[in-house]
């Protein structure tokens, strides 16, 4: 309020001074003859100052009194203390295996075709005569008869196109070797056989297989 009421007068003694001034402006220019230019201007003057009393400002309501009788705030207990001693959680790491590589399969080719069937049934070579006739107890070996040495020895014997005998090999031991050597002599010297054919009915080489037991004759 007193500032207001101080700004107020302080304008109203500016506006005195101006027009004191004015005043004293206006004889000067009676005195000096132009007082009626004078006079227009301090009109114009006057009539553009317009003193205007400020108006104070307006006062702003009390703030209300506060709550008689209010409950004290509630009572907040703290929270409890934090332990840091808690063991650790255990982290379980799952290995994924990888997905399975993908197996390419390549098709197999065809089979070729199967050969054409023969005109004749192929055969082995078939003895001529009976096989027991191709070692004899004649042809015992006399040192293995004196040692009454026995045995059976295997053979098998490759049959040329002219069916005679062109090679022969032990393919069972008889434990005496002048025995197994007097199979195959014999057999080379007295086995003849039909000669084996292919499947265009032609003779063609081939092999035959068997065996010799030699037994001491009785008396």
């Amino acid at each position: 309020m007193a500032y207001a009421d101080q700004q107020m007068s302080g304008n109203k003694i500016t506006a005195l001074i101006i027009v004191a001034i004015l005043h004293v402006g206006l004889g000067y220019a009676l005195v000096t003859g132009l007082a009626y230019e004078a006079y227009k201007k301090v009109k114009e003057v006057t009539s553009a100052v317009n003193i205007e009393e400020e108006k104070p400002p307006e006062e702003l309501p009390p703030p209300p009194p506060p709550p008689k009788d209010q409950p004290p705030p509630p009572i907040v207990a703290p929270p409890p203390p934090i332990s840091f001693n808690a063991p650790a959680p255990q982290v379980e790491t799952v290995t994924t295996p990888p997905p399975p590589a993908p197996v390419f399969t390549t098709a197999a080719p065809p089979p070729p075709p199967p050969p054409p069937p023969p005109k004749f049934q192929p055969k082995a070579p078939a003895p001529k005569g009976s096989p027991g006739n191709w070692a004899t107890s004649n042809d015992y070996p006399s040192r293995a008869l004196r040692e009454e040495r026995e045995g059976v020895t295997g053979f098998r014997v490759s049959v040329g196109t002219d069916g005679k005998v062109t090679s022969c090999e032990i393919t069972k031991s008889s434990g005496s070797p002048d025995l197994d050597q007097a199979t195959c002599d014999n057999v080379r010297r007295r086995a003849r056989f039909q000669p084996a054919t292919d499947g265009e009915g032609n003779p063609t080489t081939g092999s035959y297989s068997n065996a010799i037991r030699w037994v001491i004759p009785k008396d």
